[in-house]
């Protein structure tokens, strides 16, 4: 989340008279994050996030979030519900932006993970996954392998600001990756980008799932890659065993992984470090200025890569075959 695009009072108003939300009583922005511009909209009625979708987030793309979001609420899943207007659209347009009103989720994102977070963000993502089987939409993921190859070569000539060579070692982990990368493992929805500070607990009980604007059509194993990736290295840069043991295993409690998805956990994870660090990268040397947002590090995820390329099997994770 972020605020790259300011609202006018007399612009919000009119926007929030088209719901039947209350008076507008604040509107503050929400500085976390990279994509879109967010803000905690507070009117008489509650607390409702107001979204104006920019940059990687296409228009055409924008009925497939707000589907899902629908969808998952329905079946069960903690998420927040778009708010549909009068005249029942949930999309519309604020200060030449699509925009959305969605409901308002209770808890914090974990600021230090532990243990309790990763059994907790296991069994979440595989009710995800599972709830995704009765959705009917399908989006391809525009930042998988292809994707990657379009932000490397936007960021090659420039890729040695950040660190000498680097330039040439994306190369060889992205023709490694597309040689690599499989094909036929299980698919269906996934959220693609469960951060931590896309993920909210309330005493340690998961409370709900966030920021859907990534989600997609891609194989299910990957979407625990990136979790392993955003939530199992520590501060330090070291990888804990137990903290992956316990997403992966309450993930595996609620859907069993194929023999083929366990094995190849590390090559995903190695892409999955690969699409963050070049997106981070992508940021870090395009910043818009003024923007009320902050680019994220995107050596933490260069270091994260270099650890894949050691590991053999699940084992090394400390997952059980």
């Amino acid at each position: 989340m972020a605020v790259y695009t300011e609202i006018g009072d007399d612009e919000l108003r009119d926007f929030a008279a088209l719901y039947d939300i209350g008076e507008v009583l604040s509107c503050k922005g929400i500085a976390e994050g990279v994509e879109n511009s967010n803000f905690l909209l507070t009117t008489a009625r509650g607390n409702f996030i107001l979204t104006l979708y920019e940059k990687r987030v296409a228009r055409a793309d924008l009925p497939f979030f707000i589907a899902l979001m629908d969808h998952l609420a329905h079946q069960g899943v903690a998420c927040p519900t778009p708010v549909r207007a009068r005249d029942g659209e949930a999309l519309r347009e604020l200060c030449g932006r699509p925009a959305a009103i969605v409901t308002f989720l209770n808890g914090m994102w974990p600021r230090r993970i532990d243990a309790s977070h990763c059994a907790g963000i296991g069994g979440a993502l595989a009710r995800l996954h599972l709830a995704g089987r009765s959705f009917a939409m399908v989006r391809p993921n525009d930042l998988g392998p292809a994707g990657w190859r379009r932000l490397y070569e936007a960021c090659r000539e420039r890729a040695g600001e950040l660190q000498p060579h680097l330039a040439a070692e994306l190369g060889d982990e992205l023709a490694f990756l597309e040689a690599a990368w499989p094909r036929d493992l299980p698919t269906g929805i996934i959220h693609a980008d469960l951060f931590p500070d896309n993920v909210f607990f309330r005493d340690h009980e998961l409370s709900g799932l966030i920021d859907f604007y990534f989600a997609c059509t891609d194989f299910l194993a990957y979407d625990i890659a990136i979790c392993l990736n955003a939530w199992c290295f520590e501060p330090d840069g070291s990888f804990n065993v137990t903290k992956a043991r316990l997403l992966v295993g309450h993930y595996r409690a609620a859907r069993p992984l194929d023999p083929a998805e366990l094995a190849l956990l590390p090559l995903l994870a190695r892409g999955s470090a690969l699409r963050f660090l070049l997106t981070r990268l992508y940021d870090w040397l395009n910043q818009t200025a003024g923007a009320l947002v902050r680019p994220k590090d995107p050596t933490e995820y260069l270091k994260k890569l270099r650890f894949h390329r050691g590991i053999a099997g699940p084992s090394a994770y400390g997952i059980d075959d």
